[in-house]
């Protein structure tokens, strides 16, 4: 589907939320600059679809900032039947606070065993990985974990804290981390063993 802006995710956005009955959402919504304002319609459209058990949503490069990422927080969080996520938003300056907000809408997933996330060039900083990390931590049912953060600016901080909440996941079978030029130092090795 291609659409033009947040006046066209305020519509998807509407469309969604009537849709009740919904198990599966799959979105790609890739360089339509939507903003945060678009991102904001989405999420509450989502957040109405309480049923779903899988969603696939794309927004890379969709200048959406840390208050977007909230709204789709916000809105993954009503979807607590979610066994499957896979969202990319790659390129869409959430930050520390975005990546916070949607540590804490995925936190509310308690029954999620598939979480594939793209949060690569974002300006997420150790802060914002850590509380990532703790929402990550809180999905007691993941199975699998795909997350790819390269080219944030995290640090070795970042990295230890994401290690020790990962390292809590006891059902984990599957990793698939990366963290490719985002400035995680010498000893990252070492901290994520």
């Amino acid at each position: 589907m291609n659409i033009n802006g947040e006046n066209d995710a305020k519509y998807l956005g509407e469309v969604i939320s009537k849709c009740v009955t919904l198990t599966s959402l799959n979105l790609h919504l890739m360089y339509n600059y939507i903003g945060e304002n678009g991102a904001k319609c989405l999420g509450e459209g989502i957040s109405k679809c309480v049923t779903l058990t899988s969603l696939d949503l794309n927004l890379q490069s969709n200048s959406i900032g840390d208050n977007g990422a909230k709204y789709l927080g916000e809105g993954i969080s009503k979807c607590v039947n979610l066994t499957s996520i896979n969202i990319n938003l790659n390129d869409n300056s959430i930050g520390e606070n975005g990546a916070k907000y949607l540590g804490e809408g995925i936190s509310e997933c308690v029954t999620l065993n598939s979480l594939d996330l793209d949060l690569s060039e974002n300006n997420i900083d150790e802060n914002g990985v850590k509380y990532l990390g703790k929402g990550i931590y809180k999905c007691v049912t993941l199975t699998s974990i795909k997350l790819n953060l390269d080219y944030n600016d995290f640090g070795e901080n970042g990295v230890k804290y994401l290690g020790a909440e990962i390292s809590k996941c006891v059902t984990l079978t599957s990793l698939d981390l990366n963290l490719r030029d985002s400035t995680i130092g010498l000893n990252c090795n070492r901290l994520l063993k």
